[in-house]
């Protein structure tokens, strides 16, 4: 995967994380992942489609999230709250908007987040698309960035065009 992918979430997360939780974020060594399972027991996850195609996925230990989620939300709240969930999906998403915003390519979209608490859970990247792990330390545990990304042709992005 290109380097140039991956630094824009690097740069969100560090700007998301400062700016809105006041909480430092220091940046692990990128990996390529292997397994299909999460890296821990809470994922918010964005689709990405249009001109690059993928997964961007904010996973963290169940700890993690909960003290992340207070500091978001300036109040205690409950994982099995639905409120839980749209905090960590808010995070997601405002993640990948920022990196988002730093692609060359303004033909990229990126979907609603979902966010999926349990053990031991898969995440589906599409096939083929390399998935890179961004690990972050924060002072309320490890966070950990999956980027799976991968440009799309011009041909492939819009059939009507392909066949012209």
């Amino acid at each position: 995967m290109d380097q140039s992918f991956i630094t824009p979430f690097i740069h969100s997360i560090q700007n998301v994380f400062t700016t809105m939780l006041q909480l430092p974020v220091e940046i692990g060594e990128p990996s390529l992942k292997r397994e299909r399972k999460a890296t821990h027991d809470v994922s918010g996850i964005i689709g990405v489609s249009g001109g690059m195609q993928g997964t961007i996925v904010l996973s963290m230990p169940e700890e993690a999230a909960s003290r992340i989620v207070t500091l978001f939300t300036g109040m205690e709240i409950d994982s099995d709250s639905p409120d839980f969930a749209d905090a960590v999906g808010e995070l997601v998403n405002m993640i990948s908007g920022n990196a988002k915003a730093e692609y060359q390519r303004k033909d990229v979209s990126i979907s609603c987040p979902s966010v999926v608490l349990g053990a031991e859970h898969i995440i589906a990247t599409p096939s083929g698309t390399p998935c890179v792990k961004i690990p972050c330390n924060t002072d309320c545990g490890e966070v950990v960035m999956e980027v799976a990304l991968r440009e799309v042709p011009a041909e492939s992005e819009n059939p009507s065009t392909a066949a012209a």
